[in-house]
């Protein structure tokens, strides 16, 4: 189970920095955020939002009256997040400062993101409140680090070192979609990076799966 305290001790320390260290996966946040199809006018929740990397790519998918919420728990990163709104389109952004189990907020979402999330997406509650925001049919996308084939070692001392930065628990790295995968029924996913990094994406179908679904 992810550990919370250790993660946000991470998180903290990388506030700073951590745009820096994410600039080489750029591209692959396009490409996420372009798998979310958003259009004018849609609500989108950005699970995890960091220092709001994500924030102008989605801004100008939803345009003016559209609405990004951000749910980050690291005080730290909030405060870098807050400060790129100013150069982030007019849209409405609502920031949450919570883990995103006990995070509350209004409305339902067209869409969510979860990008290099692993420990967002290896807890069950976690997954379960952010499902519970969305409407039918909302686009469900999410990336980050996985184990590639066993032989492809020089891509996983890769997704190792990344991950000693990123995670507070590797367990789950082998497939980090697999409780998302049960309550998105033909979630589709695919490898990049030779191996290294995923992208899932599917559409939520306006209910939990049940048990025997897992």
């Amino acid at each position: 189970m992810p550990d919370r305290g250790f993660a946000l001790e991470q998180y903290r320390l990388r506030a700073g920095v951590y745009d820096h260290e994410l600039a080489m996966f750029e591209p692959l946040r396009r490409e996420a955020v372009a798998s979310l199809r958003l259009s004018p006018g849609a609500t989108v929740l950005d699970v995890g939002c960091g220092t709001g990397l994500s924030f102008p790519l989605l801004a100008e998918a939803v345009g003016p009256s559209g609405r990004i919420v951000g749910i980050e728990q690291c005080p730290e990163m909030l405060v870098k997040a807050r400060e790129r709104l100013a150069s982030v389109g007019p849209c409405e952004v609502s920031l949450i400062n919570a883990p995103v189990e006990s995070a509350r907020w209004a409305g339902q979402a067209d869409a969510v993101l979860f990008h290099f999330t692993h420990d967002v997406l290896r807890r069950p509650e976690a997954i379960a409140n952010v499902l519970k925001h969305l409407k039918p049919g909302a686009r469900v996308v999410a990336t980050g680090l996985q184990w590639a084939d066993p032989w492809a070692w020089p891509v996983n001392l890769f997704v190792w070192g990344a991950a000693l930065r990123s995670v507070s628990t590797l367990d789950g790295l082998v497939q980090p979609w697999s409780d998302l995968a049960a309550h998105v029924p033909g979630l589709d996913v695919r490898s990049t990076w030779m191996g290294g990094i995923y992208i899932a994406s599917g559409t939520w179908p306006g209910h939990q799966a049940s048990p025997h679904h897992a």
